[in-house]
């Protein structure tokens, strides 16, 4: 049975907004709401997004080259901060125009159809997006993430703005209401762009794993080291859905260079099968020897910071 791929749930993506895109703007038509507005802007923003994200999956899922030795991973971050700019700049359009409005109040029409055409999309949205959150969960992929988020940012706005323009419907003298909405949709949106760009940043930076992974990796080593070796220069970085792990394993001097080999063997499989799509690299040193101590030059977490031994540290220590 052929693989699924995460393309195939950035069509989705494309697909629910064009959709959504139509019944928005359709709304907005019938209504003349600047809010309804803010909606369709914000769906126009989710086709840009859905198609920098297929974009993006494609280039991240090419192999690993000459050029590119770590694969093409990152190239999902470049899509998440640019959605991430998408949307604040959208925001900011909302505002402008819910101002406007705001100076200048217009009586609103067909509000019931109009209503109605916004629910269905936002019922279109919400699908979509439960869908696409599995799937990121399924291919650890931030794109997929970043835009499903955005599709359930864009529902919850949608439900409010239903919500608050319904009210209009029994008090049409609460017109005002209109682009008050919009404004707090507008503030929502930018907490939502600025942390997409935080994070995507965040990969191009070279983030360390979460310490939740980083504990994981940790146990994995002391598991089959026990009292008798350590480990420093933890590294680690993500790249779309591959985590690159490095570190320096300190063992007897007497072990030979098979046992060594069949010790880093074990270990990474065991990350392995605690973090999928991981690639790990071990450095193997000599505990007796003075140059395997140079965790402070390499840089990473040890063994001590992680709830284990640190006899590298310890030594260094003791012969300061």
């Amino acid at each position: 049975m052929r693989r699924a791929s995460p393309k195939r749930y950035a069509v989705y993506s494309i697909v629910a907004s064009i959709l959504t895109l139509v019944l928005k703007f359709g709304a907005w038509g019938m209504t003349g709401s600047v809010g309804l507005l803010s909606d369709a802007t914000e769906s126009l923003v989710n086709l840009t997004a859905g198609v920098l994200a297929l974009t993006a999956i494609t280039i991240a899922l090419r192999p690993a080259d000459a050029d590119h030795a770590y694969g093409h991973g990152k190239a999902e971050y470049f899509s998440s901060g640019i959605e991430g700019v998408l949307i604040i700049v959208a925001a900011i359009g909302i505002a402008y125009a819910a101002v406007m409005r705001f100076l200048s109040p217009q009586p609103l029409n067909n509000l019931g159809i109009g209503l109605l055409l916004a629910f269905v999309s936002s019922l279109i949205n919400f699908l979509t997006a439960r869908i696409m959150l599995r799937a990121a969960k399924r291919f650890d992929s931030i794109t997929l993430e970043a835009d499903a988020r955005h599709l359930l940012t864009d529902v919850w706005t949608s439900v409010g703005l239903v919500a608050g323009l319904a009210v209009i419907i029994v008090m049409p003298e609460w017109k005002l209401l209109d682009p008050i909405i919009a404004i707090i949709m507008a503030v929502n949106i930018v907490f939502t762009g600025v942390g997409l760009l935080k994070r995507s940043v965040g990969g191009l930076m070279d983030d360390a794993l979460p310490d939740g992974e980083l504990q994981l990796i940790a146990n994995a080593i002391h598991s089959y080291t026990g009292d008798d070796a350590t480990f420093h220069g933890l590294r680690t970085r993500k790249s779309g859905p591959r985590r690159f792990i490095d570190f320096h394993l300190v063992v007897p001097g007497s072990m030979t260079v098979h046992d060594s080999h069949e010790l880093c063997e074990l270990i990474e499989e065991l990350i392995h099968s605690k973090l999928p799509r991981a690639e790990v690299t071990i450095h193997v040193e000599p505990l007796e020897s003075e140059t395997s101590y140079d965790g402070h030059q390499v840089g990473g977490e040890c063994a001590a910071s992680l709830g284990g031994p640190c006899m590298g540290v310890k030594r260094a220590k003791d012969e300061d």
